[in-house]
């Protein structure tokens, strides 16, 4: 860390091709601060941290008047070749470029404003039909508190919900916003008469119904793996007035999930200014892995291709804290895209299993434990 005072100081940075935007942001920032001159080198790496000090040296570049050289901090090597190419002293940085305020001994502020997020998020509830109206109201601010912007109530296929407009309304007046998730038509009617504000989801089968709704409805294809009559009801919908967003379908690992990925980039390709949704619980329901990074992952996507709504469930064990899983990774992946940083360091909540950094006590510290 730099404790003396850098005020006129010229400071070379050297950095890689995937750093280099947070670096010259945070150090655009800090210049002003502290009042010195930064210069900046991008060396032909992507991974700064794999740079070793002879390898910089043979490529490093000093500008005239510098007065010192700071590399990254995870660079391995002897120093002092690296001096003598430099004529100038250099030192290693922080591990992390956005830790640079604490290196140069400020608050760290490239997290201010962190929170923000452009991805809703829809938490279903599933076969709502079976639940009383106090236990959907619990079961809705449970998801509510966890992060839900709507409540999606899931009705039963096979299964009639005559009730279904009491229990649509009750949420409404509770002030949720609330979809409905059915294929039924009458169950959709009385759901939307009701007050619910979208409808999942419309595709051949009950497209003709969808203008009686009044509200906005997810468009699926008829078969995902080809995406047959998705364009046909588009185009319909859009006939017909109705405001829709657009869900090409998820499939899971081993039932064409990397194609269904495709079918993602092709639809926001033919589909530029279209709304989308994503139903994510295709993967996090149906693979044997804790659902954080999957829920992490996904919402990444989503957040580069700007597919701003998210459809999860909370069924199976592992996936039990998706929607709270999921509220924390739209902020990370948001703070990443618009930042054009990282999405590491910012938010632990999201790491499960490991912490961030390995705990490593000694063979005495473990054989005293034994003894105590």
């Amino acid at each position: 860390m730099i404790g003396a005072s850098l005020t006129g100081e010229r400071i070379h940075f050297v950095t890689g091709k995937l750093s280099e935007h947070a670096l010259r942001k945070m150090l655009e920032r800090l210049a002003g601060q502290i009042e010195f001159q930064p210069t900046v080198q991008v060396l032909n790496i992507t991974v700064a941290a794999l740079m070793t000090t002879d390898w910089i040296a043979r490529r490093l570049e000093v500008p005239e008047g510098t007065d010192r050289v700071v590399i990254p901090g995870l660079c391995k090597g002897n120093m002092t070749s690296l001096e003598q190419k430099a004529g100038v002293p250099v030192e290693r940085g922080p591990e992390d470029c956005r830790r640079l305020d604490e290196w140069f001994g400020q608050k760290r502020q490239d997290l201010d404003g962190y929170g923000e997020h452009d991805i809703e998020l829809i938490a279903e509830i599933n076969h709502a039909n079976r639940f009383s109206l106090k236990e959907l109201f619990a079961e809705s601010t449970r998801l509510r508190l966890a992060g839900a912007d709507v409540i999606d109530v899931g009705c039963t296929p096979g299964e009639s919900w005559a009730d279904i407009g009491n229990a649509i309304a009750m949420l409404v007046d509770e002030g949720f916003r609330v979809s409905v998730d059915s294929f039924e038509p009458g169950e959709v009617l009385s759901a939307t008469r009701a007050g619910a504000s979208l409808v999942l989801s419309v595709n051949s089968r009950n497209v003709d119904a969808a203008g009686d709704w009044g509200c906005e409805v997810v468009v699926v294809p008829d078969e995902p793996s080809t995406l047959k009559g998705f364009d046909e009801t588009i185009a319909q919908l859009e006939v017909l007035g109705v405001p829709r967003r657009l869900d090409p379908i998820l499939e899971p690992i081993g039932f064409g999930f990397a194609a269904s990925l495709g079918r993602y980039l092709d639809v926001r390709e033919r589909y530029p200014k279209s709304e989308m949704m994503m139903g994510i619980g295709n993967l996090t329901e149906l693979t044997d892995v804790d659902s954080a990074g999957i829920n992490t992952l996904l919402l990444g996507f989503c957040q580069e291709k700007g597919i701003r709504s998210v459809l999860t469930t909370e069924v199976i064990y592992w996936s039990k804290s998706s929607v709270k899983e999921c509220d924390l990774a739209r902020a990370l992946v948001y703070h990443a895209v618009t930042k054009k940083t990282l999405p590491k360091h910012v938010e632990p909540r999201l790491v499960t299993l490991r912490s961030g950094k390995q705990q490593l006590h000694g063979d005495d510290a473990l054989e005293r434990l034994a003894l105590a």
